[in-house]
């Protein structure tokens, strides 16, 4: 790929046209693609499924796509799927309510009211609900933390963490107060309740296994959120892993997901590797180094 559209899609990863492009770069063989199904009729809110030719009993990856909790559509978000399903695996993209339609918790229990359709569903697709991973970037991730950490959420749908083989983060706030900015502050309050809202807060070592990824060049979500939260995953005796890249920002950290983009960092090979030995599959060799850094003009 030449260095002009890297460059280019550096520039607009922003916003929902470098989304776009990379929806339109994204080949759709290989895979077919159940869009619009309800999971939750008393809000109104449905998901994409995506599933690999054949599949018969793979791994699933619900995926929370990130936007501040307050905009984003699974159906930027085409890439994730298509490369996920690409490796082998059932991707589910679910929609979730928005601020300021709702504020928190309602974006983790629409979360959590996917990961049940999933259990209840996803057999039909070609998942195997015995092998259930959540995975996010940005607020996306920090709604999979909660479903991870907080097991209320998912004893919430008659479920529990036992349902999932793990978690992904990428770039994922999980420990991000004090709160400075207004609309954070109405989302995540009133301020008594701050404390409950972070995800570092409800550590107990009993979590599903982690993987968390984050970039030093992140100015977006500080990548201490992913040091502390790990830091006290392990202390409190919880299975997690971490990859911090010297030079990865916020949005190219999902972009290198895609198919066209894959050859630029080893994020996909990160995911790949963690979600088939997790799942009790023989991993492919260990993911190669390749490229921790953005394209430059």
């Amino acid at each position: 790929m030449r260095i002009g559209l890297l460059s280019a899609l550096t520039g607009l990863l922003g916003g929902c046209s470098g989304q776009q492009l990379l929806n339109g770069l994204t080949p759709t063989s290989g895979y077919s693609r159940s869009t619009n199904i309800v999971y939750a009729p008393a809000q109104g809110l449905k998901l994409d499924v995506y599933t690999p030719y054949g599949s018969q009993n793979a791994p699933v990856v619900v995926f929370f796509y990130g936007g501040r909790w307050s905009e984003g559509s699974k159906e930027l978000y085409e890439f994730v799927g298509a490369a996920l399903a690409k490796q082998g695996f059932v991707a589910v993209l679910p929609d979730y309510r928005l601020y300021p339609q709702v504020k928190f918790p309602a974006f983790v229990e629409d979360s959590a009211q996917a990961v049940r359709w999933v259990h209840d569903n996803i057999v039909r697709y070609g998942g195997d609900i015995g092998r259930v991973f959540v995975m996010g970037h940005s607020a996306g991730a920090y709604n999979a933390a909660m479903l991870a950490a907080d097991e209320s959420y998912l004893s919430a749908v008659g479920g529990s963490r036992v349902w999932l083989s793990g978690m992904i983060g990428l770039a994922g706030p999980y420990d991000f107060m004090p709160f400075t900015d207004p609309d954070i502050k109405d989302m995540f309050g009133p301020p008594e309740r701050y404390a409950d809202t972070q995800p570092i807060n409800h550590v107990d070592g009993r979590n599903p296994p982690l993987l968390l990824l984050h970039g030093e060049n992140d100015e977006s979500v500080w990548p201490k959120n992913t040091r502390n939260f790990a830091a006290k995953v392990r202390a409190a005796g919880g299975p997690v892993e971490t990859v911090i890249y010297p030079k990865m920002s916020h949005g190219w950290i999902v972009a290198t997901l895609s198919q066209p983009l894959q050859g630029q960092s080893d994020v996909m090979s990160y995911v790949k590797d963690f979600v088939l030995r997790k799942s009790g599959l023989k991993p492919d060799p260990q993911p190669a180094t390749l490229p921790a850094t953005e394209p430059r003009p």
